[in-house]
């Protein structure tokens, strides 16, 4: 049974940072398209950045440009989301997943696009 388990998340200050981790168990992270995203109460689900599968190129969205990066430790079945400089509007239990289906070239910000979801890790940025 494929799973992923996102760890890392927590309570921070704005201006803070924070590194969230998602590990795979049953399947290979440098096969897969592996994607971010958020959703905050009373909010839709966003894609926030995402990596793609062989020459790990990257999307972001426009909100996080800058702020925040994914890195990919394929040894260790891993895939990081860290994020810098946080903002109160960040708060958001967050969501890594894959796309084992490949169907695009490159990874998108498209939460139709993967089959493969943890269970996500909350982030509050509060004073």
């Amino acid at each position: 049974q494929v799973q992923l388990v996102e760890s890392g998340g927590g309570l921070v200050q704005p201006g803070g940072s924070l590194r969230l981790s998602c590990t795979a168990s049953q399947f290979t992270y440098g096969n897969y398209h592996i994607g971010w995203f958020r959703q905050a109460p009373g909010k839709e689900r966003e894609g926030v950045i995402c990596i793609s599968r062989g020459d790990s190129r990257k999307k972001y969205a426009d909100s996080v440009k800058g702020r925040f990066t994914i890195s990919r430790h394929n040894a260790k079945n891993t895939v990081y989301l860290q994020m810098d400089v946080l903002k109160p509007e960040d708060t958001a239990l967050y969501y890594c997943a894959a796309d084992s289906r490949g169907r695009l070239a490159g990874c998108t910000l498209d939460a139709q696009n993967y089959n493969y979801w943890g269970q996500g890790t909350q982030v509050t940025v509060s004073s």
